[in-house]
């Protein structure tokens, strides 16, 4: 985690006392690395109610609360087709893909959309999460319950 990264949050966290201050905190965490956003995880286990990543568009498995009380997943996945290529339309990427080349400008897909998101219950003292769960709505992805 960069030094940048956790200074930061440190200097927000510092002004904004979970429980205190603000009755929730979420951070969405746009990264590549799921490692990334694991250690980002722990490092605010107990100060955010919850950590999301993002960035892969694909919802990961992993949704948990952490020992310190942060509901955290590595990724909500994305809100859009998945009948695509991370909600572009499919033929144009995959011959990008297929000739190493740009070629025809990307545009997104038209088919039906699936919502993914996390549904987070907080505990009305702390601040902390008292739930986690996946949400997918619609499209073609399996809904949740």
């Amino acid at each position: 985690m960069r030094s940048t990264i956790r200074s930061r949050l440190d200097d927000i966290l510092t002004r904004y006392r979970l429980g205190e201050d603000i009755a929730a905190i979420l951070v969405d965490f746009h990264a590549e690395a799921s490692s990334e956003k694991m250690a980002l995880g722990h490092f605010a286990d107990g100060r955010v109610s919850a950590v999301f990543g993002t960035h892969s568009h694909v919802p990961t498995a992993d949704a948990q609360i952490l020992p310190g009380g942060t509901a955290y997943i590595s990724d909500a996945g994305m809100c859009g087709d998945y009948d695509s290529v991370i909600g572009m339309k499919k033929e144009i990427a995959v011959q990008r893909f297929i000739k190493k080349m740009p070629g025809e400008r990307l545009a997104p897909a038209e088919g039906e959309g699936t919502l993914c998101a996390a549904v987070v219950e907080t505990d009305d003292r702390t601040g902390l999460a008292k739930s986690v769960r996946p949400l997918r709505l619609g499209g073609r992805l399996p809904p949740t319950a």
